[in-house]
């Protein structure tokens, strides 16, 4: 079962003030239908709330409550758009049965592509990332080339032998280029050797994927990893972006589905998003995984809080 559900406003609170200076202030939570076509400089929040993706995958579970505990600390935070930038919370899907609740999200996701709105896609399991790269996909259709690019420990590249889960979203992207004959760009940021078992590495090379490995993928080598990125840009039209929260090390992201102190900092992600936003390119992105079952302080939920906060200020 799957279905769509409008966030009530009272989500998102904060100190208040009369001119908007905080971003519950800014953010008008609406159901996506009502949004006008031909908008622009709208961006809009979208929850996917399944845990489904992560249970099959042996994760703990808890992702599917990510959308709310991120909203309550975006509400919070400054805002800094400009006026005649729009905010829109339009709402969450919510569903147990993962392949018609992905189903559901990349129909949204294409509707609010549609209607000319940037998707801010608020997860839940990584298996959104197989939805959002439909959703988008849907939109584009063959005309223009998508590349991925994930902040992650794992490459998420499993077989589908036994279902799918939060571990195989990009293994059933590259299967689904092939039966339509279109190009897989994959680029993956904070790959770790410890997550990942042989048979992923052969994929990832069967599959042309190109990574960087965690112990390259730290701030004090941001220049090579810049061009890294730019190069992988070049390639495409358009880019995706998907940030797993779990890629974090555990001292910043203990709220997670599957956690480790062996992952990347925020400050290298930071520098990377400024790399990708600089292109024009980006023309999605969701974040994963955050499981508050685990938080700490609601320090995970901060952290992506923030992510989203940095790259809506930079996008308009």
């Amino acid at each position: 079962m799957a279905v769509y559900k409008i966030t009530a406003s009272d989500t998102y609170s904060g100190r208040t003030s009369e001119a908007q200076h905080y971003l519950h202030e800014k953010i008008n939570c609406t159901e996506l239908s009502e949004l006008s076509k031909n908008t622009s400089k709208t961006i809009a929040l979208l929850g996917y709330a399944c845990d489904e993706g992560v249970k099959r995958n042996q994760g703990r579970i808890g992702a599917e409550n990510g959308p709310s505990a991120i909203r309550k600390q975006l509400g919070k935070l400054p805002n800094h758009l400009k006026a005649d930038t729009t905010l829109f919370d339009v709402g969450t899907v919510h569903g147990t049965d993962l392949e018609k609740t992905q189903e559901l999200l990349s129909d949204k996701v294409s509707e609010l592509m549609q209607k000319g709105a940037f998707p801010i896609l608020l997860g839940g399991g990584h298996d959104i990332a197989y939805a959002t790269f439909n959703g988008i996909k849907a939109h584009l259709g063959n005309s223009k080339t998508i590349g991925i690019i994930n902040f992650d420990a794992h490459f998420d590249l499993r077989s589908t032998e036994n279902g799918a889960n939060s571990g195989t979203p990009f293994y059933q992207i590259a299967q689904n280029c092939k039966k339509t004959e279109s190009p897989f760009h994959y680029l993956c940021l904070g790959i770790r050797e410890d997550a990942n078992d042989t048979q992923l590495f052969k994929t990832a090379k069967d599959l042309e994927v190109k990574y960087i490995l965690r112990d390259t993928f730290r701030i004090q080598f941001h220049t090579e990893i810049n061009a890294w990125i730019n190069a992988f840009i070049q390639n495409v039209d358009v880019v995706y972006v998907t940030i797993d929260l779990d890629g974090f090390s555990s001292a910043y992201a203990p709220g997670v589905s599957a956690p480790s102190p062996m992952g990347f900092t925020p400050d290298v992600v930071l520098e990377s998003l400024k790399t990708i936003l600089s292109s024009g390119k980006l023309c999605a992105l969701d974040i994963a995984e955050l499981n508050p079952e685990y938080d700490i302080d609601d320090q995970t939920a901060k952290l992506a809080a923030s992510l989203i906060h940095s790259v809506m200020h930079k996008l308009l």
